[in-house]
């Protein structure tokens, strides 16, 4: 019974991800928690969940150069190291899963309350300015400043993804949408996705290697159910506008992180 129950979640997520572009991991994680799996087991298993998820849509995006790769760069420079120092520290500090559970789900409320935002207020769309990302400026080198906003932002992704494994989306897109404000909305989804895959894969192997937090056959269920129910997604979300989905599922991990962080 709880086979088919596992593949209806990774369909029903799979489905809403695909439809209204909501990040897999805001949904997964607490999705599963309510399921009954161990929070540190939902959180390990949703990272490579994400990673396998988003990285056709990774090298969709790199073949319609739609990735800015300096971006990605110096984002992974903050965030990969964090992440790997996390799982370790949790490894090291920490004898159960049950000691660092109290950080693990607060850390993920808040991460839940700070998407849940995200989604509320980011911008839908943006179209391209001459002055801004034009073809004579989009090699360009990054200014001092935004390569050490992006560092540092990665870093916090770093340590907060691999604790929740919430945020690797949306709070990277709006991150990129705050720094670079006219770039096109496919190239800052193709940057935002380019380093979520190497964030979760990073995050989930340490969770899997350091802590033991992956259930492989319970990540099969869930890509059973998630994989076709996305491609079927994305062909209705072309003809039905999902941003009203979008806002209702703002609200309802806005309840959900509270009462995590709260409770």
């Amino acid at each position: 019974m709880d086979v088919v129950v596992y593949i209806i979640a990774g369909a029903v997520v799979g489905f809403t991800v695909g439809f209204t572009g909501v990040g897999g991991g805001s949904l997964m994680t607490p999705l599963l928690i309510f399921l009954g799996v161990p929070y540190h087991v939902a959180i390990g298993t949703d990272l490579f969940y994400a990673a396998i998820t988003k990285s056709s849509g990774m090298v969709l995006h790199a073949r319609k150069k739609n990735i800015e790769w300096q971006g990605v760069l110096y984002l992974a420079m903050g965030s990969l190291p964090a992440s790997i120092a996390t799982a370790w520290s949790l490894n090291y500090v920490f004898q159960d899963p049950e000691q660092y559970q109290a950080i693990l789900t607060r850390s993920l409320g808040m991460m839940l309350v700070l998407t849940s935002l995200v989604i509320v207020f980011k911008r839908s769309g943006s179209s391209p300015s001459k002055n801004d990302f034009s073809d004579a400026n989009q090699q360009a080198t990054l200014g001092y400043k935004k390569k050490l906003i992006l560092v540092l932002s990665g870093l916090f992704l770093g340590v907060f993804v691999t604790l929740t494994s919430v945020g690797a989306g949306a709070l990277c897109a709006a991150l990129l949408l705050w720094l670079y404000p006219h770039m096109p909305a496919l190239r800052v989804l193709g940057t935002d996705i380019s380093h979520a895959v190497p964030l979760t894969l990073v995050a989930g192997l340490g969770h899997f290697f350091w802590l033991g937090n992956v259930d492989f056959v319970l990540l099969a269920y869930l890509l059973l159910g998630s994989l076709p129910a996305i491609h079927i997604a994305i062909r209705l979300a072309s003809h039905v506008p999902g941003h009203r989905l979008q806002r209702l599922l703002a609200f309802i991990l806005l309840i959900i992180g509270v009462k995590f962080a709260l409770f």
